[in-house]
């Protein structure tokens, strides 16, 4: 049972509404809400004592796209969890095809890197004890209604990945809608290779399907942005059953760490070609998902950045 959870970019979102989900629950006894900004993490606090009637909340302030202040947070963090939820990312704000000090593009950063990081310090430490989910995306395997491409790589050798995490890959063809995929496709193979790593702990990645009410796509551009948020998700979506509300893409996040029936090592996400409704295992539509040779090379490529 999974008493004790950490959730990144928890202060709101699908971020906040799996923490206040999570605090229904009569068996979760502490919920660590890790954000960036300190103002609106206690707003955040704030806001779930009072939707829950529980005071069971708890503030760390770590930044996933800057690996030190994640390594710090956990270096002051004197307990355990039972669970983590790895749910901050977006499309890496402004400038995402910009380099961070660590090597990695800024969508990297703020998708993948600190989220590996983190796992790795509460590992080191002792301080993780059954599951590990990670926030991925139907875009991994491309969302052909949406226009989002399948990420097409040549070798999936942990050169290549290496090439995608820094951006090279692209070139000057820099699309942070379509680029966000790759990286989640690579976040999802590091955590299944960290299921073999690591038996005694449950791995996976699982996506909230496409979920009405977050800011993940905030930092796209100005006519993206006002199509895909304002127009796409809350209307034209909806009417084609290809979007969901912010408590259906939550209930997905609680139901993986808690249900059994999730496996370690998979990447849960909807059917193909749909973006909400039953969540399968996705190696059944794509099986590069499945191949421990990929799931390895990405796993050692994302690890090449860290000191």
């Amino acid at each position: 049972m999974n008493k004790t959870i950490m959730i990144t970019g928890a202060n709101s979102g699908i971020g906040k509404e799996t923490a206040r989900q999570l605090a229904l629950l009569q068996e979760t006894e502490k919920i660590y809400l890790a954000c960036r900004s300190i103002v609106k993490a206690e707003v955040a606090k704030k806001e779930l004592i009072e939707s829950t009637g529980r005071d069971i909340f708890e503030i760390i302030i770590m930044d996933v796209s800057q690996p030190e202040t994640v390594r710090k947070a956990i270096q002051e963090f004197n307990g355990t969890i039972d669970a983590l939820i790895e749910n901050a990312g977006g499309t890496g704000g402004k400038t995402p095809e910009r380099l961070t000090k660590d090597g990695v593009t800024e969508l990297t950063a703020s998708n993948l890197l600190g989220h590996v990081v983190l796992v790795d310090e509460l590992l080191k430490a002792n301080k993780l004890n059954n599951v590990v989910l990670f926030a991925s995306s139907e875009a991994a395997r491309g969302i052909k209604k949406m226009g989002m491409l399948r990420p097409s790589l040549e070798t999936s050798s942990t050169e290549e990945f290496i090439s995608v995490f820094n951006g090279s890959k692209f070139g000057n063809n820099f699309d942070a809608f379509q680029i966000y995929g790759w990286i989640k496709y690579g976040g999802s193979l590091w955590i299944s290779s960290m299921a073999r790593k690591h038996p005694n702990i449950k791995f996976l990645s699982m996506s909230p399907g496409a979920t009405r009410g977050t800011g993940g796509m905030d930092d796209l551009s100005f006519i993206k942005r006002i199509f895909l948020k304002h127009i796409g998700m809350k209307f034209i979506m909806p009417m084609l059953g290809l979007s969901h509300s912010l408590e259906s893409g939550a209930q997905r996040f609680v139901e993986g760490i808690n249900n059994p029936f999730y496996k370690s090592g998979k990447f849960y996400a909807s059917k193909k070609n749909v973006l909400t409704g039953k969540m399968i295992d996705q190696g059944t539509i794509w099986s590069d998902l499945d191949n421990s040779k990929f799931q390895e090379n990405a796993d050692n490529a994302i690890h090449s950045f860290i000191a």
